[in-house]
């Protein structure tokens, strides 16, 4: 029976004498209905394959937005042509397919990295516990939500744990707590609750997250100081101290983990923020009251005392409300400039979670450092 197909698995199929047709009928299958009409790429760490089936065609290439060109190989003597690359770690580009010179399908994000070791769950690890939740906010009128409690194996009541808050639960809690596990059991950060908190909603199912995440205020921070934080120690036993405290999140919730942290630097000390908006997307009644406002705010004010880990990629979002890519420059340089300790890693990516979880291992060591 034929394995089932990957990139790895195609790069040998395509190597080896068989049934070409029977392996184009697979390959039809595995890419779906655009097969035809250029379907995306398959990728599985740095391995990525690429197939199309073009009737009548002599060449077949991938092109891509920073001037390469990949061939594609005919298979057999059928239509289809196809093709299996290692990229290096940390490729991002845009790509299409020529046919004989001409494009065929749009043009496509593609971004790989080396996976985090720490992202795969060990047999010799103990695991912690996550718990969903429901919550209705009174701070949020109106809106109700979900969230996780992650406790890790390590955790003992006699012993209070530290505290990392994620925005975007509906995302983080699901890859988040193998990392977590690995990283507690090998001594590389401290014991640490984790709570996942999704955006609010309404009761006519629309979403409060721009609101909760893109405003520039303390509200968002009161909400966790005032309902979440204490609801989550009903359950646990939490450390108090600011160095035990850090908050997380993606896009604009990145933005709102720094936010909290600026409001209120006696409570979260360490913030992650993955492609984080700091772009003026809240412009408020004046229209400008957006997040593009911070590097100038933290230029113009004495030093708070947070730490930063910043993750962008120069493929990310350019429209109305601003450029990401510059924006996080910007805040790297303002940070740069009032001596804050802060690291900011950059890479070809898009507005995504892959380069981000890719270093998540490394991300956490470097907040949690000198805290255990």
């Amino acid at each position: 029976m034929p394995q089932s197909l990957s990139p790895k698995t195609l790069r040998s199929e395509l190597k080896a004498r068989g049934d070409k047709a029977g392996l184009v009928d697979r390959l039809a299958k595995w890419f779906g209905k655009d097969f035809s009409t250029g379907a995306d790429s398959k990728a599985d760490g740095l391995d990525v394959a690429w197939a199309i089936d073009a009737p009548g065609a002599k060449k077949v290439a991938v092109v891509t937005d920073d001037e390469q060109s990949f061939s594609l190989k005919r298979i057999g003597s059928t239509n289809a042509f196809a093709l299996v690359l290692e990229l290096p770690d940390s490729s991002g580009f845009l790509w299409h397919f020529e046919v004989d010179g001409k494009q065929v399908g749009p043009d496509r994000p593609l971004e790989v990295y080396r996976p985090d070791p720490y992202s795969v769950s060990n047999p010799d690890v103990p695991k912690g516990v996550v718990t969903q939740l429901k919550w209705s906010s009174q701070i949020y009128a109106g809106t109700e939500r979900d969230w996780w409690i992650y406790v890790p194996a390590q955790y003992s009541a006699e012993k209070p744990a530290c505290l990392m808050v994620f925005q975007d639960g509906q995302w983080s809690h699901g890859y988040s707590p193998v990392v977590l596990d690995n990283l507690i059991a090998k001594g590389e950060m401290p014991v640490t609750v984790a709570i996942f908190i999704a955006p609010g909603t309404f009761a006519d199912g629309k979403s409060n997250r721009s609101r909760e995440y893109d405003t520039l205020s303390d509200t968002y921070v009161r909400f966790l100081l005032e309902e979440m934080i204490p609801e989550t120690q009903k359950k646990v036993n939490l450390r108090e101290d600011a160095a035990s405290w850090a908050i997380a999140g993606i896009s604009s919730g990145g933005i709102c983990a720094f936010t909290a942290a600026w409001q209120r630097p006696d409570k979260f000390s360490k913030v992650l923020s993955w492609v984080g908006s700091f772009s003026n997307i809240a412009g408020g009644e004046s229209g400008i009251a957006g997040g593009h406002n911070y590097p100038a705010l933290i230029r113009r004010n004495d030093p708070k005392p947070i730490r930063v880990f910043l993750q962008d990629g120069t493929h990310d979002v350019d429209n109305q409300f601003g450029n990401w890519w510059l924006c996080n420059l910007s805040m790297e340089s303002a940070f740069k400039f009032k001596k804050y300790d802060y690291k900011f890693v950059g890479a070809k990516g898009f507005h995504s979670d892959k380069h981000g979880r890719a270093i998540f291992s490394d991300s956490l060591k470097w907040l949690w450092r000198d805290v255990r």
